[in-house]
């Protein structure tokens, strides 16, 4: 086994091998019911209660497609720019598992109802690469596995394990890139750059929440490599169910360090699935992976074939959302910022939150900076993300309005925000509790001025003198005196008044 310590540098790797990407992701879809058959999908019911005789293979049991399942692989093999198939069959794909309760699985094999599409991915520095699509197609999923009594959660080492088969039947879609190569060095890049605008693509479809931290999307990582100047690809590892963006990047940038290290030294690949482990970046052996005819497909005979018509086609294609790529190219344009704060937006989750707070009021200068700024700080020192935050773009919307009112300053409304967030009300009801509002009525504030240029005489002459700049000293102690609810603006202009100096 091949560990940390016998990997090559990731450079000596890149200067002798070419890496070669497959990316297969798993979608669960956000049905009601499971693919064939009516038992519900919702999460955290008690175990095996949502089974019936279809899901769990019963004999005489007879599946039925769900069609909304049907149309949301129409959706996703579109929105990728697929070709849909006009007739296409299920198949039964044997293998034993025991999670697989009927002993194969429902998938498509060689009819699959998209192919051939491609996804335009965005990399840091703002390059576009282009993903091309073998196949999108539709299969079920399995149940769930427990295994009991060992140190690691897997099944070595465990007394015993338990099976729950409530996910067993819920709809996936299977999405299988062709091989990725001319990355190079990117390569890991390009991975993590694929599945989250994937994601983002099924989010805005709407067909899932594609959560890869709760398994709604999974990705398998096959990488192989090539010696520099090779035609002929190596053989392949896949590196299995990786469930974040982050680990995706990490497993292949791993298999290409121990790729090149087994080969440098006169070794050979093991064709093999592998396990990703989040502690170290690592993966370790997981079995030796089978080859196609290994499952022995054949057409699935309780299933009549899928024929889309050409017009329910075109119908779901004219109603596509904006997808997201051609969404960011808008906003990137109408808001007038540069392809790096796009970048940073999209790698704090922001874009979604910044978006919705537009539409409820805000300008769109004033919905980036607070929740780039302030929001960010918040999500980063509790360690959640933005969209976990106690606060809803309508309320961020309420803040910028007030402080466009001149109700609210910079200072007070990160106060606001904190308050908000930490349950103590609306953005008005903070307000009211903490008596937060600015003070900018000339009889509240005189005294504070008077006050604060009769304590500084010497300041006072220096702007008597022409020094109108000095007078921010001034604006100072008076934002002290009224912890900070003054209006700045209004106590520059008073200071100037009293002192008889005009602003030019």
């Amino acid at each position: 086994m091949t560990t940390t310590t016998d990997l090559v540098s990731y450079e000596d790797a890149l200067a002798s091998y070419d890496p070669v990407m497959g990316l297969e992701v798993h979608v669960e879809l956000g049905t009601k019911t499971k693919m064939f058959c009516g038992c519900s999908t919702e999460l955290g019911g008690e175990p095996n209660a949502q089974t019936c005789p279809v899901c769990l293979g019963l004999p005489g049991a007879l599946p039925v497609v769900n069609a909304t399942g049907v149309e949301s692989a129409v959706k996703i093999g579109l929105a990728l720019n697929c070709s849909i198939a006009e007739w296409c069959r299920f198949a039964r794909k044997n293998y034993f598992y025991p999670d697989m309760p009927k002993n194969f699985q429902t998938s498509q094999y060689d009819e699959p109802i998209a192919f051939d599409g491609y996804l335009d991915v965005q990399l840091e520095d703002g390059e576009t690469f282009r993903v091309e699509i073998e196949r999108a197609h539709m299969e079920e999923d399995t149940g769930k596995s427990t295994h009991v009594g060992g140190a690691t959660g897997r099944i070595h080492g465990a007394s015993h394990s338990l099976l729950d088969y409530n996910r067993a039947g819920i709809p996936l879609i299977e999405i299988v890139t062709k091989p990725i190569v001319g990355a190079g060095e990117r390569a890991p890049e390009v991975a993590k750059a694929y599945v989250r605008e994937l994601r983002e693509v099924i989010r805005a479809l709407g067909v899932s929440e594609a959560r890869m931290e709760m398994g709604q999307m999974r990705c398998d990582v096959n990488l192989s490599l090539m010696p520099k100047g090779a035609d002929k690809f190596g053989t392949r590892s896949e590196t299995k169910n990786v469930n974040s963006l982050r680990s995706v990047e990490r497993a292949a940038r791993f298999e290409i360090m121990r790729h090149a290290a087994v080969l440098s030294s006169g070794g050979t690949i093991v064709q093999e699935t592998r396990h990703f482990h989040e502690d170290t970046g690592s993966t370790t052996s997981g079995r030796v992976k089978e080859e196609a005819e290994d499952y022995r497909y054949f057409p699935e005979p309780d299933l009549v074939p899928v024929a889309p018509s050409r017009e329910w086609v075109e119908e779901i294609r004219a109603a596509l959302p904006e997808l997201p790529l051609v969404r960011r190219t808008r906003l990137l344009a109408e808001w007038g910022i540069s392809a790096t704060e796009m970048q940073a937006i999209l790698n704090a989750g922001a874009l979604d939150p910044i978006v919705a707070t537009i539409e409820a009021g805000a300008d769109a200068a004033s919905a980036r900076k607070w929740w780039m700024g302030e929001l960010a700080r918040s999500a980063n020192e509790s360690g959640t993300s933005l969209d976990e935050l106690a606060i809803t773009p309508q309320q961020v919307a309420r803040v910028a309005e007030l402080v466009a009112k001149g109700d609210l300053n910079d200072k007070l409304a990160r106060q606001v925000i904190e308050g908000v967030l930490a349950g103590e009300g609306t953005p008005d009801e903070v307000v009211d509790k903490r008596g937060l509002k600015v003070v900018s009525d000339d009889s509240a504030l005189g005294t504070a001025v008077d006050e604060a240029i009769a304590g500084n005489p010497g300041i006072a002459d220096k702007i008597r003198g022409g020094k109108v700049a000095a007078a921010g000293a001034l604006v100072g102690a008076v934002m002290k005196a009224t912890r900070g609810q003054a209006d700045a603006a209004r106590v520059k202009e008073l200071i100037l008044e009293k002192l008889g100096v005009s602003e030019g």
